[in-house]
């Protein structure tokens, strides 16, 4: 499987591609940064962000694009810019018929650590590590969207996991344990939202 990973932003919109065997081992594709200057026009730093995604994916025509689906953020201009950012990639997508998945951080997190609470620099260690880099890509924009992909790629069905170490009598590895966890407390917070609509 071929994902491109996107960790949106304004300033720097992170793109990672990377592809992944049925085995879960992943090589890394291309991993770049989009950069607009926080002078430029609004309309001009979302179109020159759109022109570098859809030269992406033109290039290197993944099967899936994942995106960091951000909560909540104390800097509403910051909010803003990753929410418009974000629309733009899914403009990009829904243009090529792409499917689109959305990862919260934590899940992300415990996806790549097996810890839903990593840091940054854990993730880009095990990012590095996974992807059999000497160091990790920076600036960290870069390493969080091959993180996003990485984490699209070995999520899977839920049910069908579970289904699986059933029938294999195999425990989840504390990774995917995290990982469930991580996926159950980001419906449970969106849950009220969408009842309170």
């Amino acid at each position: 499987m071929r994902v491109l990973g996107i960790d949106p932003g304004l300033t720097r919109c992170g793109v990672g591609v990377v592809d992944v065997r049925a085995d879960r081992r992943a090589t890394l594709v291309e991993v770049t940064v989009i950069r607009t200057p926080s002078d430029m026009p609004l309309e001009k730093r979302l179109l020159a962000v759109g022109t570098g995604l859809d030269a992406l994916l033109d290039e290197h025509r993944p099967e899936v694009v994942a995106i960091e689906r951000v909560f909540a953020q104390h800097n509403l201009r910051t909010v803003m810019g990753v929410a418009q950012v974000s629309g733009v990639a899914l403009h990009s997508a829904a243009r090529r018929g792409l499917p689109v998945a959305l990862h919260t951080p934590s899940e992300v997190k415990a996806a790549i650590t097996g810890y839903g609470s990593a840091d940054k620099r854990q993730v880009q260690a095990m990012v590095a590590r996974i992807l059999g880099l000497a160091e990790a890509p920076k600036p960290a924009d870069a390493a969080d969207a091959l993180a996003i992909a990485i984490c699209h790629a070995w999520r899977g069905s839920p049910a069908a996991d579970a289904a699986t170490a059933a029938e294999s009598g195999a425990a989840q590895t504390p990774a995917q344990a995290a990982w469930r966890a991580a996926e159950r407390s980001a419906r449970a917070s969106a849950a009220p939202r969408r009842l309170a609509r």
